[in-house]
């Protein structure tokens, strides 16, 4: 009786412990004596696979959402470092850039960044002559390195940009040549001869005017204008009464009588990285050279033939495009190029009835003088437009 008892109080108790740890196993399959029981070795445990709850699932979507939430919190720490760093390095140039201006897209409604030039061409260049705020200077950047722009009917500067500096002008030094021929009031249909002291030692530039060819020193005139034909240039000084060292001398001499004080010649083609000025030497220049018809009409010519020897014709274009476009009213034009000088671009233009003198030194890029005098005009009518109004 007593192992009866013993043996259902151990019964109960292994299967109390069977409900607990998961066994399953029932009191009717518990017949083994508690020994024999001990004795042998626990049977696996089964696993038993369940289909996610629908509380696990919720779980993982909140375990997402956090992942989410700390991704952003990082995103807008990162951007708010890097737009305070952008502040203090701007800070220190002297700009106030604000956070609109870090978006790299823009929506339809929105408006681009104004471009601010740097501060150290804004300090020199924001007031003119006049005492009138340079407005046009601080709304656009242009490439090339010196540049001014002169209202000549009003003497107001609407552009400027290194306008003091001294830069080889290569082939502009044309238009002083020009102003010395004529105002030495040589004959004009005189014929002269291209020889070999006109050939181009310095650089060895092409000529398409052979030695020996002959043409009148108006043709020569106009074919060192139009295209900047440097043999063309060097027998029209050659010819000069005097010769070369007179003619250099004369050269400078009107550029002192014009008050060009920054400016400096050396020989008449501008092959010479020593022939000398400033952009706003270059208005007194082209003033200057906007007093002769003749450089009026040769510089703005589109095309130009010239026969030579055996009956051949040579036909020469204008080196500045600009000529050739009918929006474009010009009065004086000439271009230039050597690598010390760049690309560069000086004109008279008529815009909206207005004078406009434009210089350009020192541009990268063979189309990129005629690029900046496009957009020097589209700024130029735009200003119009806002005084109109």
């Amino acid at each position: 009786m007593h192992n009866f008892w013993n043996r259902t109080a151990r019964l109960i108790l292994f299967s109390c412990m069977a409900c607990l740890f998961g066994l399953g196993t029932t009191a009717q399959g518990q017949t083994t004596d508690a020994t024999t029981t001990t004795t042998h070795k626990a049977t696996p445990r089964k696993v038993i696979t369940r289909h996610p709850t629908r509380k696990k699932v919720t779980a993982t979507k909140h375990t997402q959402r956090v992942k989410h939430a700390k991704a952003e919190v990082r995103h807008v720490k990162t951007t708010r470092h890097a737009r305070k760093t952008i502040r203090h390095k701007t800070a220190a140039r002297g700009h106030i850039v604000h956070r609109k201006r870090l978006r790299t897209t823009h929506t339809a409604h929105s408006e681009p960044a104004v471009y601010e030039p740097p501060r150290e061409s804004k300090l020199a260049e924001r007031i003119d002559s006049n005492g009138e705020i340079n407005s046009l200077t601080r709304r656009t950047a242009l490439r090339s390195e010196a540049v001014f722009v002169q209202d000549l009917g009003s003497s107001a500067v609407l552009y400027s940009k290194n306008s003091d500096q001294v830069h080889p002008i290569a082939s502009i030094s044309k238009l002083m040549t020009a102003i010395v021929i004529l105002e030495a009031h040589q004959p004009m249909d005189q014929i002269l001869q291209v020889t070999e002291a006109d050939v181009d030692e310095l650089r060895h530039s092409r000529s398409r005017l052979a030695v020996g060819t002959r043409l009148s020193r108006m043709e020569l005139l106009h074919l060192a204008l139009m295209s900047s034909e440097n043999r063309a240039a060097h027998a029209l000084a050659r010819n000069y009464p005097g010769g070369m060292p007179a003619f250099v001398r004369a050269m400078n001499d009107k550029a002192r009588s014009l008050g060009m004080r920054h400016t400096h010649f050396i020989e008449p083609t501008g092959l010479s990285s020593d022939n000398v000025s400033t952009p706003r030497d270059l208005v007194k220049l082209l003033v200057a050279a906007s007093k002769e018809p003749l450089i009026h009409r040769f510089t703005t010519d589109i095309t130009q033939q010239v026969t030579i020897a055996h009956g051949r014709t040579l036909v020469y274009n204008n080196s500045n495009s600009l000529v050739r476009n009918a929006d474009w009213h010009i009065e004086v034009s000439k271009t230039g190029f050597i690598n010390e000088a760049g690309e560069c671009l000086v004109m008279l233009a008529n815009i909206r009835n207005r004078p406009i003198a434009i210089v350009l030194l020192d541009s990268t890029g063979r189309y990129s003088r005629i690029g900046d005098a496009v957009r020097v005009r589209q700024l130029v009518e735009k200003e119009f437009n806002v005084a109109a109004l």
